[in-house]
């Protein structure tokens, strides 16, 4: 099989095009050829500087979707030829995997592979967000961060879809248009904070229920100014700095979430129910996964190095 391979952590000159042994299916395995495979902000966080599971060498790239080719014992839940996607599986980025079945999900006819391949990390992060973190529930205002992003754009979908309304926030002037077509209401154009009193004259002086702060620590604060008493501060941008904070700096009486989308599915039962809730939001057209750029898998480089830009917007698949 070929992979996309780190022998050291750093930029993306590190990623090596690799040719490895074939894996052969272990007990609780399938053997899946990949037709996408997403690249998200968490790569590039293995491949910069690691961190727990990710020490060098690696296969880095975490999901994707494909067909089963062949099973190991013990795995009667899929069929070989199964159309198949995989939440966070280590060592993605490859033409050839061994994936374990509990990573498994069914991708139904009517889901493409390509929108199956990059759905599920983005996705289930956005709906984690919406229900667990705070349900969002008609009348809900959420201020969204990096409207025009992958991330960005589900979570405008999903707050509507559940009939709440979205302050997007977006860095540049050009990604306005792609954030209001994710449905925002109200798109602001901010890079780092200073946003708190756009979004206050937005609520009429209220301030809103929940921010979806993937921003890092130069939006923390901004975020929490914005907020009503009681509001959701849904901080899921550690690899963009954790500040450091005591309980009495918090500005007034709001509750901060440091959301893991692990947890979210954290039995096999859960990854089926919450990925099937996207499934169907997608076959009923109330969530549309925008892919922006498709790469060969050989040329990850080129789209880590795109995504960090942060010029992109939509999801980014390498195409083995």
């Amino acid at each position: 099989m070929q992979a996309i391979r780190i022998e050291e952590h750093g930029g993306p000159e590190v990623m090596r095009w690799t040719e490895l042994p074939d894996p052969v299916p272990g007990p609780g395995e399938a053997l899946v050829r990949p037709v996408a495979l997403g690249v998200n902000y968490m790569d590039i966080g293995a491949r910069a500087q690691g961190g727990p599971g990710w020490a060098a060498p690696a296969v880095l790239g975490v999901e994707g979707a494909g067909y089963v080719t062949a099973l190991g014992a013990g795995v009667e839940e899929f069929a070989v030829g199964d159309r198949v996607a995989w939440f966070y599986h280590p060592g993605s980025y490859a033409d050839l995997l061994a994936v374990p079945a509990a990573a498994l999900v069914k991708v139904p006819d009517g889901v493409s592979g390509e929108v199956a391949g990059g759905l599920l990390m983005q996705g289930l992060t956005a709906n984690h967000l919406t229900t667990e973190t705070y349900p969002v529930a008609p009348g809900s205002t959420a201020v969204v961060h990096a409207a025009a992003g992958g991330v960005g754009q589900l979570l405008t979908q999903l707050v509507k879809a559940r009939g709440g309304s979205v302050i997007g926030l977006v860095s540049r002037p050009e990604k306005v248009a792609v954030a209001e077509r994710a449905g925002a209401d109200h798109v602001l154009v901010h890079s780092g904070g200073g946003f708190e009193q756009q979004v206050r004259e937005l609520t009429g002086g209220r301030g809103a229920d929940v921010v979806y702060d993937g921003g890092g620590a130069d939006t923390f604060t901004s975020s929490q100014l914005s907020l009503r008493p009681h509001g959701v501060h849904a901080y899921y941008g550690p690899f963009m700095g954790v500040p450091t904070l005591r309980p009495t700096d918090l500005p007034h009486s709001i509750l901060l979430s440091y959301p893991v989308v692990h947890h979210h599915v954290a039995t096999r039962a859960d990854l089926v129910r919450r990925t099937g809730e996207l499934f169907d939001l997608v076959l009923d057209g109330r969530l549309t996964q925008r892919i922006t750029g498709r790469y060969p898998l050989a040329d990850a480089a080129r789209a880590h190095a795109d995504l960090e830009s942060r010029r992109t917007t939509g999801k980014l698949l390498l195409l083995p």
